[in-house]
């Protein structure tokens, strides 16, 4: 696993230097095709100093979660997590395999109740309504709340347009043709896939690099214009190639949608979140708790709880 040293998060996230060289790096590997949204994140750090990480922003489609214990059967596998979790920005999940970090993201759209015997305790309100309120339908949370899985997941038999426009037509909306055209290229110039694909839109998904297939997958999920993107470890299948192609797209995507990422990649989430929280198990059986969670600066340079310290500095995990 790749960890980033404490003072390495620090200079990597502040310094125009390391930026710089950081740029040149990607152009001299072939990368010069891609728009590198983090020059200027020096600026950014600057003006975000003053700003508290932490405290709840009264912006719509933001998330609170008050003492969420998540179960299946007689097995809580989460416990006790309470979170605010701001729109308009990108929190990342960190902690060891079996530690809750997956099952507490997919019980923010409720996909975890797939599985038979799941339930929770406790309040996930977004916009002041709780999405395990008892008249709430969760096939309508996952509509508003959509989620980005592990590994590509495109139809396979279905065309690149078709594979956009699923979500829409599996929630029964129906469109004229101009307009759904007009979609696919909407979202695919959204998953920053539109130049790559536009002239093979009648391809099979499947026909796409694994990179390609995860940016459609993404442009199907906001085809369907949720309000809230979560992304469980999108990256852990790609090449560094394309995880950069994907990191990008998630800032470009931030200011529009509010994003939760789970990643065991610790650069990963020093590179792209504003905060993450630390999930910790105590033993095999035990339920995962939520350690801390903060600016993710902190997280990686001065974090408040020693267990914090020892995962992001790699003494255990």
């Amino acid at each position: 696993m790749n960890r980033p040293t404490i003072s390495s998060v620090s200079s990597a996230r502040s310094s125009p230097q390391h930026q710089q060289s950081t740029q040149t790096h990607r152009l001299q590997n072939g990368e010069a095709n891609m728009t590198d949204s983090r020059l200027g994140t020096s600026a950014a750090s600057a003006e975000s100093a003053a700003v508290d990480l932490n405290a709840p922003v009264d912006l719509p489609n933001r998330i609170d979660v008050a003492d969420l214990n998540i179960f299946y059967g007689d097995f809580q596998a989460v416990e006790n997590v309470s979170m605010t979790i701001n729109p308009q920005s990108i929190t990342a999940l960190i902690g060891p395999s079996g530690c809750g970090k997956s099952t507490f993201l997919r019980s923010l759209n409720r996909m975890h109740e797939v599985i038979n015997g799941a339930y929770v305790k406790g309040s996930v309100l977004i916009n002041g309504h709780d999405l395990y309120g008892p008249s709430v339908d969760p096939v309508a949370v996952r509509r508003k709340i959509g989620m980005v899985f592990q590994r590509p997941n495109p139809f396979p038999t279905m065309s690149i347009a078709d594979n956009v426009l699923a979500g829409m037509r599996l929630n029964s909306r129906r469109t004229n043709r101009p307009d759904a055209e007009d979609l696919v290229e909407k979202s695919l110039r959204g998953a920053n896939l539109w130049n790559e694909v536009k002239d093979r839109l009648g391809k099979p998904g499947s026909s796409l690099s694994g990179g390609q297939q995860q940016r459609l997958c993404i442009a199907r999920a906001i085809a369907v214009s949720p309000d809230v993107l979560l992304m469980d470890e999108p990256c852990s299948a790609l090449d560094p190639i394309s995880t950069l192609a994907i990191e990008e797209l998630m800032l470009e995507l931030k200011s529009n949608y509010n994003i939760v990422i789970v990643t065991h990649n610790m650069q990963q989430a020093a590179r792209v979140s504003d905060r993450t929280g630390f999930f910790n198990i105590e033993g095999t059986g035990k339920p995962g708790k939520l350690i801390e969670m903060d600016a993710t600066e902190k997280i990686f340079s001065n974090p408040g709880e020693q267990e914090t310290q020892d995962y992001v500095t790699g003494r255990f995990g």
